[in-house]
């Protein structure tokens, strides 16, 4: 529904219900604020498997790969981690490495997009089914790999996990500390939202401009038939690796401020069922279409935490014998469920392309 027929004043009303809304969800304690955040960071991710699935029709469950590459990256190049496995490293930086996060995030990206093209150059001639086998497997190796690397030498430090990590810090300001402005506290979660905030609009139009360049364009003529794609002139293999590298540089991202908003990085946090629910973010909010996308990660992410507050009173109500968290999945589910019958091209598709025009009524 339009407030009005004005578009910049739409889109200044939209930021300000954006930046207001921190303000007022923090008056009911962090953990509203801590949900937006997260909700934030599944933006991110559903933006960059957008790219892979949405645009070039490349079914990748093997996403959160990247996610992990950017969030240990960080997490080893701003923690204790290296230098207790490395006495080297501590002599030459005995207050530690301490890397900012803003000389990360282009390495995550670049290493992270070099792992998608690494990826996808086996798997070019893959599609669908086949394609979602290797990706997967891709992702299982890399999370089983990291879980494995305490030995012989310590690099991830294994199922423990790897901590503290530092905050980010911009112009002197200190994202991990409570800041006091105009009068109003503002803790870690709230500068984080803002943070993360800046980056989805970003991303948000990067990946607008690469929906209408050419290259955006090669990705959906690949995506509706490559054969004909193919015989137009369309370099299908370059586009695909480009496809890849590209989805993947904001898994990188996201996964570098996913370990500096949790502060710790465990492989738990990187599963197969973390690679379904952004898969399913895209599809549930439409696929290849931005704003579709924004929504289906937002009601997947926001979805859960909201019903921890329904789960536990019909808990209550069958006396302890039903699980909550159980309970939780299974109203995710059947909401998942219902939304996919009723609409099966998502909660906001894109415009359908290639049907005619309804002829006008006769008078």
């Amino acid at each position: 529904m339009k407030f009005t027929d004005n578009k910049p004043m739409n889109y200044a009303i939209g930021a300000l219900v954006l930046i207001a809304l921190p303000i007022v969800a923090q008056q009911f304690g962090s953990g509203p604020v801590r949900i937006l955040d997260s909700a934030l960071l599944y933006v991110l991710l559903a933006l960059g498997l957008n790219i892979v699935v949405g645009y070039a029709g490349l079914l990748d469950l093997g996403y959160v790969a990247f996610y992990a590459l950017g969030a240990y990256l960080f997490s080893l190049l701003a923690s204790p981690q290296l230098l207790e496995t490395f006495p080297a490293l501590h002599a030459s930086f005995p207050n530690g490495i301490h890397m900012s996060i803003w000389l990360v995030i282009p390495l995550a990206a670049a290493l992270a997009g070099l792992a998608g093209v690494l990826l996808g150059a086996p798997t070019l001639k893959l599609r669908g089914d086949y394609l979602a086998i290797v990706t997967l497997g891709f992702g299982e190796i890399i999370r089983v790999f990291l879980l494995n690397l305490d030995a012989p030498v310590n690099i991830t430090n294994g199922p423990r996990g790897v901590g503290p990590i530092d905050a980010p810090v911009l112009f002197g300001f200190e994202f991990g500390k409570t800041h006091e402005i105009f009068g109003m506290d503002f803790p870690n979660v709230t500068n984080f939202y803002y943070l993360l905030l800046a980056l989805a609009c970003f991303s948000v139009l990067i990946c607008h401009r690469l929906e209408r360049s050419r290259i955006g364009r090669a990705w959906m003529a690949i995506r509706e038939d490559e054969i004909a794609a193919k015989a137009m002139g369309i370099n299908t293999r370059n586009m695909k690796l480009l496809a890849f590298g590209m989805g993947a540089t904001f898994g990188g991202v996201s996964g570098t401020m996913f370990a500096t908003f949790q502060g710790f990085v465990s492989p738990e946090s990187f599963t197969l069922n973390e690679s379904i629910i952004i898969v399913a973010m895209v599809v549930l909010g439409g696929i290849g279409h931005l704003p579709g996308v924004i929504v289906g990660a937002l009601l997947l992410a926001m979805l859960p935490e909201v019903l921890r507050y329904v789960a536990s009173p019909l808990q209550n109500l069958t006396g302890g014998r039903l699980d909550a968290s159980i309970l939780r999945q299974l109203l995710i589910a059947l909401a998942m469920i219902i939304i996919m019958l009723v609409n099966p091209r998502g909660l906001w598709p894109a415009k359908e392309h290639g049907k005619a025009a309804p002829a006008p009524a006769e008078k």
